[in-house]
């Protein structure tokens, strides 16, 4: 409420909009807003709504308003075309695209990441066992086992909530470059070798082929025999929900199993599940079609929407005066306009946010993995040939004292290659951090060299002395750092 004062707009909240988030009129009213009726609060020249508009509500609009909102133009070609036939501008908050700057605006991830978390909890309480395994006294406990199908937003969440609840998680999708994410949560990923497999263009899935789902039928059909909780969140924006897990998968699964179909509205990825009801299967299995999954958490829900929101107008009120900017040259307030002033503007052309980096200059040849091998093999051989090369002279004309030294310092630079080149970058920061305590054994041995023997032997020693303290220091200063972002405030 506050960022929207200063953007220059007057706000009116309609009564009681916030009774069911346990935000209260008088709230409102502290933070600078009016409280109006519906009627007030339709006929202003900005209307932030939620969901999309009734026929009477659009009534409510006067002439050259602008509504912004979650529309679905995509699957509601009925509504898109009751809004063009009314001079007012309509804003689908949920056609956001995928892109880096659009990120504070994307209400579909961010209502996607409060429904992946309650449908978890939701699961857990239908469910009614635990989550974690555990050995006690009176027996032992297994853990749960949960498959997530479609590692976005939503299936992203639900792993990381269902994983941090003690659960054994897997999770499925045809973007091979979640898979890191997947790991990275705890999940073990899935993956379906087809053909059809390739990194998204758009951020979203896409519809596979007919090879494709059939390996994945196959792989649904083995993993609903095994696992406990199932919780499907496949969708393909402006279509109805793929069908992943059939009535045979369901039939298949343990008594007292639960199915949380996240697509429940736009169709359902589970065969035989009913919107809005959790239902219970002939051999035990609850099916549960909640639609409404974000507003079961209203206050976050709310919370996070209103960023989305406030984001919005921030963007769309550049002089921060209270006046609206609509730019259809930014290729976000483009995506997002169905309709300017009564002309239709739906669909909007498309975005590219491929996470491929797109090829330059002529095709590059292809490199096989045997390709790889040999020219990592040759570099290799080199390497050490190079070395061998110019160790042996060395050698020979070293003192014998020298070459015990320097046999150890070679040997060091062999385990030190192995034990830190071939880890994966991702994880140099927190080896290195720790790993950089070594250093300490480098600084006790320079103090004890430094004042014995010439003025080149204590300057080297207070060099190495010099590098080893920043080592350590910066060692323990980004690991401290990095137990801070996992710290609870």
């Amino acid at each position: 409420m506050a960022m929207l004062l200063k953007l220059g707009y007057s706000v009116t909240v309609e009564a009681d909009a916030g009774a069911a988030s346990s935000f209260a009129d008088a709230a409102y009213v502290e933070a600078g807003a009016s409280i109006g009726d519906a009627a007030q609060s339709w006929a202003a020249d900005i209307v932030l709504g939620v969901n999309a508009p009734s026929r009477h509500q659009l009534d409510m609009l006067r002439g050259g308003a602008t509504f912004i909102g979650v529309l679905s133009p995509n699957l509601d070609p009925d509504l898109v075309e009751e809004l063009a036939s009314r001079p007012i501008t309509a804003l689908a908050l949920d056609a956001v695209p995928r892109i880096s700057r659009a990120q504070s605006l994307d209400v579909v991830s961010s209502m996607a990441n409060i429904a992946g978390y309650r449908a978890v909890v939701e699961a857990a309480h239908a469910f009614g066992r635990f989550f974690t395994g555990q050995v006690t006294a009176a027996g032992k406990v297994p853990p749960a086992k949960v498959l997530v199908a479609g590692a976005g937003v939503a299936g992203l969440a639900a792993i990381g909530a269902a994983g941090s609840m003690g659960a054994i998680v897997r999770a499925t999708d045809p973007r091979p470059e979640v898979a890191d994410q997947v790991r990275s949560l705890g999940g073990e990923y899935l993956a379906i070798e087809s053909p059809e497999v390739e990194v998204s263009a758009t951020g979203y899935a896409k519809e596979m082929g007919d090879d494709y789902k059939r390996r994945e039928a196959e792989l649904y059909a083995a993993q609903a025999a095994d696992v406990d909780i199932i919780i499907t969140t496949a969708l393909v924006p402006g279509r109805p929900a793929p069908r992943l897990i059939s009535a045979e998968m369901v039939a298949s699964m343990k008594s007292g199993s639960v199915i949380v179909d996240m697509a429940a509205q736009n169709g359902g990825n589970v065969e035989g599940v009913v919107p809005d009801q959790s239902i219970v299967t002939a051999n035990g299995v609850t099916i549960i079609g909640y639609t409404d999954l974000a507003g079961r958490l209203p206050g976050q829900a709310s919370q996070l929407y209103g960023t989305n929101l406030v984001n919005l107008l921030k963007l769309m009120t550049p002089a921060k005066d209270g006046q609206l900017v609509l730019d259809l040259d930014d290729a976000v307030q483009r995506s997002i306009t169905v309709v300017r002033d009564g002309e239709l503007m739906w669909p909007a052309p498309p975005v590219q946010v491929s996470a491929v980096r797109p090829a330059t200059g002529a095709a590059a040849e292809p490199v096989t993995p045997h390709a790889k091998r040999r020219r990592s093999s040759t570099r290799r051989f080199t390497t050490v040939g190079i070395g061998t090369a110019v160790f042996l002279p060395l050698a020979a004309l070293s003192p014998p004292a020298l070459l015990g030294h320097l046999t150890v310092f070679v040997l060091a630079i062999v385990i030190g290659y192995y034990v830190i080149g071939h880890v994966h970058h991702a994880l140099h920061t927190p080896l290195m951090s720790v790993t950089n305590a070594i250093s300490g054994i480098v600084a006790v041995a320079a103090m004890v060299q430094i004042g014995h023997g010439s003025a080149g032997i204590t300057a080297l020693a207070a060099t190495a002395i010099l590098l080893a303290s920043i080592n350590i220091f910066g060692g323990f200063a980004v690991t401290h750092r990095m137990l801070a972002m996992f710290s609870r405030s």
